[in-house]
C-alpha cells in the first residue's frame, strides 16, 4: 500500500524521499552562535527517523538578530564548518537539510526560555533590539530602535550573506522567518509597523522589506536549490495582519522566486486570540495553495499519521511539518509507517526492531551540485 504522505516531493533539483519534515525549532544551546553536538545529536536523530526533511532552527543574521543570547547563528563564516557537519550528517540519512535564516527585531536580547522571559542587560551581554517601529512587542521587553534606511540595507545584505554561508555549509535549501512576530513579520503587521515612509502604510510598502530580502537571498542562492519562506498567515489580533493579505504576499512571494510557503501564524502581539485545535493552521495552507498557486507547508498540532495523510491526501499542503510531536518522537516518520502499513526504510543498526517488511535504508550523501 502506498500512501500519499510517503510519496516523494520535487523541488527544482532537490527530492524529498516523503512529505514528513522536522520543522525549525529553537534549541537555545549555542554560544555566541554556534551549533553543538546538542544540535547534532537532536537532528541527527530525527533523520536517522524517517524524516524527509530537518530544517534547522532560527539562525541569526546578525548577532543582534538573535531572540536570546543562545541562539543559533550564520552571521559569520566561523559558524560554517559546524553547520556543514549537521548538515552531512542528516543528508547521510536519506533526508534533505534545510536552515532558518532569521532576525528576531523587536523580540530580540531575552534571556534564554530556561532563565525566565526577562530582557537581558548589558552586563549580560544583551544589546539594543530593531524594528519598524519604536514599538515594544510586552513591557518586559525592550523598546526597539526604528530602523532607518541604513540600517533596512544592513539587514537585507545580512540575509543574502547569511544565504551564502549556508550553501557553503552544503544545505538544500533555506527558508527566511518571516513570522511569528519577528522582524519581517513585524514590517508586515500594522500593528508593529506604523511608519510613513515607503516600508510603512499601505500594503505595498509594508510587504516590501520581505521581498527585498527574497529577491536578495534568491540572487545569493543557486537557482537550482529551493528557497522557502515561512509566514504568520493572520495575528489573530484585531487590525492586524490577515489571511487574505497572506495569499495575496504568497502570490508575489511565488512571483519572486519562493518555492514553497511555509505556513504558521500568530506571534506578533502577546493578546492574540488563538483558537487552537488539531490541525488549526492547515486551512491557512489549504487556502494559500489553492488560491496562490504556490507549494505550502502545513504545520500546528498535527499528531497522527492518519491526519497528516489525509492532509497531503486532500491537497491541503504539499509538506507536513511537525514540531512538538517530533520532540516527543524523533521517530515519528518510521512509527507512523507501521501505523499505515506502508514499506519504510529502517536504518540497518535499528532493523532488528523493524517490521519485518521494512528494508533497510541506503545510506545517502549527495553532492550539492546534483
Amino acid at each position: 500500500m502506498s500512501h500519499p504522505l510517503f510519496s516523494p516531493f520535487q523541488l527544482r533539483s532537490v527530492q524529498f524521499a516523503n512529505r514528513i519534515g522536522v520543522s525549525p525549532m529553537c534549541q537555545y544551546s549555542s554560544q555566541d552562535g554556534f551549533a553543538s553536538d546538542w544540535h547534532l545529536v537532536h537532528l541527527g536523530s530525527r533523520a536517522q527517523g524517517g524524516a524527509g526533511l530537518v530544517i534547522l532552527e532560527a539562525s541569526a543574521v546578525v548577532p543582534e538578530g538573535r531572540i536570546s543570547s543562545a541562539d543559533l547563528g550564520i552571521w559569520k563564516d566561523d559558524h560554517i564548518p559546524g553547520l556543514k557537519r549537521i548538515a552531512h550528517f542528516i543528508q547521510s540519512q536519506g533526508a534533505r537539510a534545510g536552515i532558518q535564516l532569521a532576525h528576531a527585531g523587536r523580540k530580540g536580547s531575552m534571556a534564554p526560555p530556561s532563565a525566565g522571559e526577562r530582557l537581558l542587560g548589558s552586563e549580560e551581554g544583551g544589546w539594543q533590539p530593531v524594528g519598524p517601529s519604536p514599538i515594544g512587542f510586552a513591557p518586559h521587553y525592550a523598546r526597539p530602535t526604528e530602523l532607518n534606511q541604513a540600517g533596512i540595507d544592513s539587514v537585507i545584505r545580512a540575509f543574502a550573506l547569511a544565504a551564502h554561508r549556508a550553501l557553503d555549509a552544503g544545505f538544500d535549501l533555506v527558508e527566511i522567518h518571516g513570522a511569528h512576530g519577528y522582524l519581517l513579520n513585524e514590517f508586515l503587521s500594522p500593528l508593529a509597523n506604523q511608519r510613513t515612509d515607503s516600508y510603512g502604510g499601505s500594503f505595498e510598502n509594508r510587504t516590501r522589506l520581505v521581498l527585498q530580502v527574497v529577491d536578495a537571498v534568491r540572487d545569493a542562492w543557486p537557482s537550482h536549490l529551493p528557497l522557502f519562506v515561512r509566514i504568520s498567515a493572520t495575528d489573530w489580533a484585531e487590525g492586524g495582519w490577515t489571511i487574505d493579505e497572506s495569499v495575496e504576499l504568497s502570490r508575489r512571494l511565488r512571483e519572486h522566486g519562493v518555492d514553497l510557503v511555509d505556513v504558521s501564524s500568530g506571534g506578533l502581539v502577546p493578546n492574540a486570540q488563538i483558537r487552537l485545535g488539531p490541525g488549526y493552521q492547515t486551512p491557512f495552507a489549504a487556502r494559500i495553495r489553492n488560491e496562490a498557486g504556490i507549494p505550502t507547508a502545513a504545520v500546528g498540532l498535527i499528531t497522527e499519521p492518519d491526519q497528516a495523510n489525509t492532509i497531503i491526501t486532500e491537497g491541503q499542503a504539499d509538506l507536513v511539518l511537525m514540531a512538538r510531536a517530533m520532540l516527543r518522537d524523533p521517530y515519528w516518520p518510521l512509527r507512523a509507517g507501521v501505523a499505515l502499513e506502508e514499506q519504510v526504510s529502517w536504518p540497518p543498526q535499528y532493523l532488528r526492531a523493524a517490521p519485518a517488511h521494512s528494508p533497510a535504508r541506503t545510506p545517502v550523501n549527495r553532492p550539492l551540485e546534483e
